[in-house]
């Protein structure tokens, strides 16, 4: 199992990890910790981990990459590992990849037709003037983050410079989002060529809170409560589930995936998808899947099996 990573999302990350360890040592699994520090060294047992292509990682049957950000869900460390020649946990390089950079992501969808939000990216230099379309309030996001990291609600022209300024100083790339009043709801899903989709949850602030779901509300115990299932009507969380299955296939993901939504009324729109949900102890991913019939350490188990499985079925491939 690898945690930690280079990211912002460092601490984060090993939270997920200590979940995912104890979930899998349940599961009957031995677990081999492997911590990448931040400035981007691997260890484990106390040596750093010798790294040899086409020569596996510790011997492991499978990775489990429980990384967020960039250096781990970004398709760098899926490379690595295509490298060493070891089954790992997730989706490949491009859907990695594709899926980290919401712009292209958000243009992937709207090619396909997908419902979503109306958005414009913007870099350092460019006019602030080409997200005038987009109107107030809006959402200004650094484009390969995730975890709310960077991220500044705009309601007033004012703010907007300020928000621009801290969102550049994790990306030169920035996407700006029109705000949905639409719930919240999020999506798990679990497979690789026939994959499934959780009971949607219904995402609802503590009191007092920003109003959005920001870094505070996701990782802060109380800071938000997950209704399952989501308080919509039946065939609106079945819209949900069907466009969560179908986000995960047209980006070519694999293993799992967490599809963000805003349902407004009877209308569903697609937010992001993340193919490295966290798996704190308050994370929706495992919980959607518990709340639809399948527990934690049964969920890391299948997960790892559907490594297993993608590895063999892609090296059975010519090249």
């Amino acid at each position: 199992m690898l945690s930690g990573g280079r990211s912002s999302e460092h601490d984060i990350s090993l939270l997920s990890g200590e979940s995912v360890r104890a979930g899998l040592a349940e599961a009957g699994h031995d677990v081999v910790d492997v911590r990448l520090a931040r400035d981007g060294t691997w260890s484990s047992d106390g040596s750093e981990v010798e790294l040899r292509a086409g020569r596996g990682l510790l011997r492991a049957d499978c990775a489990f990459p429980v990384l967020h950000g960039p250096f781990g869900e970004d398709g760098t460390v899926q490379g690595l590992l295509e490298c060493l020649d070891v089954p790992y946990v997730g989706a490949g390089v491009l859907p990695a990849a594709l899926c980290m950079d919401k712009v292209v992501f958000k243009d992937v969808l709207a090619r396909a037709g997908m419902p979503q939000v109306d958005y414009r990216a913007i870099r350092e230099g460019d006019d602030p003037a080409v997200l005038e379309p987009l109107g107030l309030p809006v959402f200004v996001k650094p484009a390969r983050l995730g975890s709310s990291v960077g991220i500044a609600k705009v309601s007033e022209p004012g703010e907007l410079d300020g928000a621009l300024r801290d969102a550049f100083t994790h990306d030169p790339l920035v996407i700006a989002e029109a705000m949905s009043s639409g719930l919240e709801v999020e999506c798990s899903v679990l497979g690789n060529r026939d994959p499934i989709a959780s009971q949607p949850g219904e995402i609802l602030l503590a009191a007092g809170e920003s109003g959005w779901y920001d870094f505070e509300a996701k990782y802060s115990p109380g800071g938000m409560e997950l209704v399952v299932p989501a308080r919509i009507p039946e065939a609106v969380r079945e819209r949900v589930r069907e466009l969560a299955v179908e986000t995960f296939r047209l980006t070519g993901c694999t293993g799992l995936a967490r599809v963000d939504f805003f349902v407004e009324g009877d209308e569903v729109l697609v937010n992001e998808l993340n193919t490295m949900p966290g798996f704190t102890p308050t994370s929706v991913y495992a919980k959607l899947f518990d709340a639809s019939g399948v527990p934690y350490a049964e969920l890391v188990d299948r997960l790892c099996r559907l490594a297993v499985e993608r590895h063999e079925r892609e090296r059975a491939y010519r090249h």
